[in-house]
């Protein structure tokens, strides 16, 4: 790739590989790698993988597809998804004939690599920090070390970058998770099943340490279980049943360690990146879709990180594996970044944002947007949402939430009559009443275009044991819920709850509108497209009746980032 006084590495060099070339670690623990090289004389700057996945199979000679084509089938995602959803650290071949070296790790515990499995704990992190160092000392490499991939891949490398290794020059992370409680697990509170204990039980040759039995003992470990299997909201769900049933299979293990943490705690913040200590450039990224596990990371991580920096979040689409969509795209940067090479990268917007119906391009410096307008649309009777204050004895709406019946309410703006620009973060601002203790809140952010076909565009998820706000780590922008302890309702006691909803990119086009579903679950139509992270949750196990308030006394909203449009504001009497 060139532009007119600019350009990347050439293709000139023939890949060669070594296969199951083993690390030692400081404890004697040896870590097996696969290291493809230009078959040259010298030495070059080194990427590096770092993974729990089938070694082979990254690199496997196979055309790019994406992980799941928009409208799939479920049948074709159950059998696609397993076959390339962990080719995530590029291709080889395509950086080594560019004069680079690449170089694919498996994590202790799993693959050929020796050890027990530590899921991102302290161990995996600094292995990580020892591979830096140890590439950097091989005669094929120059001394300079970039980190690389997506997903797994982008989570460990951004902690490893945390480590702070001497030889470490960038990373290229996109599709990251930063905080596993927040972004995988627990999602507003809610545990999030589903994916999680299935990806956990098809990583290959896994072996897993019991970390909750080693840190409780045998006796509380027991009860621990015992506690867990008499919850009634996860006794319902066959699968963890059969994870606390047989807790010490080393299958099992890694999920009842999950069910037994929780709330926010030591164990999730030894797994929850630290941005204060990445002191390197750091090139951040998702797409639309996966506002279910990355996305949120995604502006997480721009918010937080103070390295020179770069974000791309582009449309709802999976990258074909293994990640071209972004190999010119990362070269660029590790070339400017590790070979000194003027890409003139750096001199572009640091942020790109794909607009979801625009099928446009938008560039800044600056997020969330310096011309964006946080906009109050009130929740009204009728389903009505509008930027209009409440009217005199408007009151509440009702729904039923139990396992014998999944109600719940929407609130549709008025058809817009300007096109209107939608980008950023969304906040709900709930005023609710449960007759149960416990209550929990799905939030669907929607679409709906001139012929009344839905979308859906992004969610927010919210434990109403759970709503408490620390204000000190919340900004203007998005409510930092602690989850470090369950605070029950009082039955028929309003409180406020504050959802926040996963940023995303909308041009809302005349005559479409804008729309928010509340639920006590996420049992709605599964849309083909939207990845599995995003659903799995549980489900209320409590006959509960939910009322919405919405009225002078209580004036529940959606908070809008709107960028464009919407001058004049919506009509209401556009319905």
């Amino acid at each position: 790739m060139f532009g007119i006084d600019w350009q990347t590495s050439p293709r000139e060099y023939r890949p060669i590989v070594e296969r199951d070339v083993k690390i030692r670690m400081p404890d004697g623990v040896q870590l097996s790698a696969d290291i493809w090289r230009p078959d040259a004389e010298g030495a070059f700057p080194a990427l590096m993988g770092y993974h729990c996945y089938d070694q082979q199979g990254q690199t496997a000679p196979i055309k790019p597809r994406g992980m799941i084509p928009s409208g799939a089938s479920e049948s074709y995602t159950q059998t696609r998804e397993k076959g390339n959803a962990s080719l995530e650290s590029g291709d080889p071949s395509f950086y080594v004939r560019r004069g680079y070296v690449h170089v694919l790790i498996n994590v202790r515990g799993t693959g050929k690599s020796e050890g027990q499995y530590q899921l991102m704990g302290a161990l995996e992190v600094e292995d990580g920090h020892n591979c830096v160092e140890w590439i950097a000392g091989q005669k094929w490499c120059d001394g300079n070390v970039g980190l690389l991939g997506v997903s797994y891949f982008a989570a460990i490398a951004m902690r490893v970058a945390a480590t702070q290794p001497p030889h470490l020059r960038c990373i290229f992370t996109v599709c990251s998770f930063t905080d596993p409680y927040r972004d995988m697990y627990y999602h507003g509170g809610i545990l999030c099943h589903k994916f999680p204990a299935s990806w956990l039980k098809v990583l290959p040759n896994v072996r897993q340490d019991n970390k909750m039995k080693a840190k409780l003992g045998e006796a509380a470990y027991r009860d621990a279980v015992r506690e867990a299997l008499a919850d009634p909201h996860l006794n319902r769900d066959p699968v963890l049943v059969q994870c606390l049933s047989d807790p010490e299979n080393i299958k099992n293990s890694a999920v009842v360690d999950m069910l037994l943490n929780p709330d926010y705690n030591e164990y999730w913040k030894e797994r929850t990146l630290d941005y204060s200590k990445i002191k390197v450039p750091s090139y951040i990224g998702c797409c639309l879709q996966h506002y279910g596990l990355h996305l949120p990371a995604t502006f997480r991580s721009w918010e937080q990180i103070k390295a020179p920096k770069k974000m791309t979040v582009g449309p709802a689409a999976f990258m074909h594996r293994p990640l071209h969509q972004m190999s010119y795209e990362s070269l660029r940067w590790f070339d400017h970044w590790m070979k000194g090479k003027d890409t003139k990268l750096m001199e572009q917007p640091a942020i790109k944002l794909f607009v979801s119906e625009a099928n446009t391009w938008k560039e800044s410096n600056e997020w969330p947007l310096p011309q964006t307008r946080f906009t109050p649309f009130y929740l009204h009777e009728n389903g009505v949402l509008s930027e209009i204050e409440h009217f005199p004895y408007e009151g509440q709406t009702s729904f039923d939430d139990s396992p014998y019946g999944r109600e719940h309410v929407e609130f549709w703006t008025p058809k817009f009559v300007e096109e209107t620009e939608v980008i950023g973060p969304l906040t709900l601002r709930l005023f609710a009443a449960s007759t149960s203790n416990e209550q929990f809140f799905f939030v669907t952010y929607l679409q709906r275009d001139a012929a009344g076909t839905e979308k859906i565009l992004s969610r927010g998820w919210l434990r109403g044991s759970h709503r408490s706000v620390d204000p000190d780590r919340s900004t203007r922008f998005v409510a930092y819920h602690p989850h470090e302890k369950r605070e029950p309702l009082e039955p028929g006691r309003v409180y406020e709850f504050v959802i926040p909803i996963v940023p995303h990119q909308n041009l809302y086009k005349v005559g479409t509108q804008l729309g928010i579903k509340i639920a006590g679950t996420d049992h709605d139509t599964v849309t083909p497209s939207e990845p599995t992270g995003c659903r799995g949750h549980i489900g209320g196990q409590t006959s509960a009746r939910v009322t919405v308030f919405h009225n002078a006394e209580y004036p529940s909203c959606l908070i809008v980032p709107i960028t464009s449009g919407n001058v004049l504001e919506t009509f209401f009497s556009n319905r």
